[in-house]
């Protein structure tokens, strides 16, 4: 107590201003500008992280059935029974999806057909990402494309008006050296839309109707995948586990952050980057605190040498400065948490910067504040702080008198 009484009479009180406490003074923002930054970057970090994620669930499922081993399955009445009648599942459909290379007047691209059945809409909202055309896979008996906006500028298409191309994939049985194009099944098919996917590339992949998918790859009954749709995400482990438990070991269901794991794990790794960057360029910014406390603790000599006479032992006078230096990185740290918090918190409800992409959903920078990032900055602030006084005054207050 009395050693922080001391501490505040030589930061605050009037009679003691000088060029230290001018020191201080910029010490204090030397400090509360990194930590502000801390904050403002982990925040914006988790916008864009919640932005890709997002963007991910655009063309994505809630869960995947996929086979352990292999790349197609046959899928039994059994299977089916099981997709139907299990709780918290609101849509289910089949999948078949292969490489192929698609041609359009010698423009050539390799991407995914994804063959899927006319209950895939309810389980992915196409309808939502179509932005050119009707976005229909069917029309009567005729099959149709959908492709990305990019593979669209790849295969030189700025119209689905008359637009057609020409799907090429390997057969499975057996190879010609003789007659190379006998090596793979073709087929003409309509285009009839083009879709953007927001935060991935929107050319690794093609929509088609099941049955198209069937007849180029030759696999009729054979399926790649099985796509769920939730009711909720606490139906969603239910359902996982139950699936799962009900299909055995062959089968392997994931869910969308297991299916990209090694991608958010990349974000996770890039988040505790960023971190200890910022975290290096605080720790700089702190040794104008320790200027600030040897120099005050030099021009204190002489009122070191009369509490020392009063009675004051050594360790209430290391205390005095310790308790100097902890208050000048607390205000420095007050300050930068407030300011941070703040612009964060602005940022993510009136988006007051701009986003210069029209392609993205929203026109503001991403920002999503989170308290346990701001617990993490506090901690990690504090343990610099009380190791840079420990240290400071340790190292310049010896046993002298």
């Amino acid at each position: 107590m009395l050693a922080s009484l001391f501490a505040r009479r030589y930061l605050f009180s009037p009679k003691s201003r000088s060029v230290i406490n001018l020191i201080a003074a910029l010490s204090v923002v030397a400090v509360a500008i990194p930590v502000a930054a801390m904050i403002i970057l982990l925040s914006v970090f988790n916008g864009f992280s919640e932005l890709l994620r997002s963007s991910q669930a655009q063309m994505e499922p809630d869960l995947m059935v996929q086979p352990r081993t292999g790349q197609v399955f046959r899928l039994d009445a059994a299977q089916r029974a099981l997709f139907n009648k299990t709780e918290g599942i609101i849509a289910w459909s089949e999948v078949l999806e292969q490489q192929v290379l698609i041609d359009r007047l010698g423009h050539q691209a390799t991407t995914t057909l994804r063959g899927v059945d006319e209950r895939y809409a309810e389980v992915v909202p196409i309808e939502e990402l179509i932005t050119y055309g009707k976005g229909r896979l069917q029309l009567g008996e005729i099959d149709h494309l959908l492709i990305g906006e990019s593979l669209a500028v790849q295969l030189g298409l700025h119209s689905t008006v008359g637009a057609e191309a020409t799907l090429y994939a390997v057969r499975r049985n057996g190879f010609s050296s003789l007659l190379p194009m006998s090596n793979y099944s073709r087929s003409v098919v309509p285009i009839d839309g083009f879709f953007r996917l927001v935060g991935q590339p929107d050319n690794s992949f093609v929509l088609a109707p099941l049955r198209l998918a069937e007849e180029l790859f030759e696999r009729e009954d054979l399926r790649s995948a099985i796509a769920l749709r939730c009711a909720s995400k606490e139906a969603e482990k239910k359902v996982q586990q139950t699936i799962q438990e009900a299909l055995g070991e062959e089968f392997i269901v994931e869910n969308r952050d297991e299916r990209h794991a090694s991608f958010y794990r990349l974000i996770r790794y890039e988040k505790w980057g960023i971190f200890f960057l910022a975290l290096m360029v605080l720790l700089i910014a702190s040794f104008s605190v320790v200027g600030a406390l040897s120099m005050l603790i030099i021009e204190k000599r002489d009122e070191r040498r009369t509490l020392h006479a009063l009675g004051a032992s050594d360790r209430l006078i290391r205390s005095i400065f310790r308790h100097e230096g902890l208050l000048i990185c607390l205000l420095g740290g007050a300050i930068g948490l407030l300011l941070g918090v703040g612009i964060s918190l602005l940022q993510q409800h009136f988006g007051l910067i701009a986003l210069p992409i029209d392609s993205l959903p929203t026109q503001s920078y991403p920002v999503q504040f989170r308290i346990e990032d701001l617990l993490l900055v506090t901690a990690s602030f504090g343990a610099v702080a009380w190791v840079l006084a420990l240290v400071t005054v340790r190292s310049m207050i010896k046993n002298e008198y």
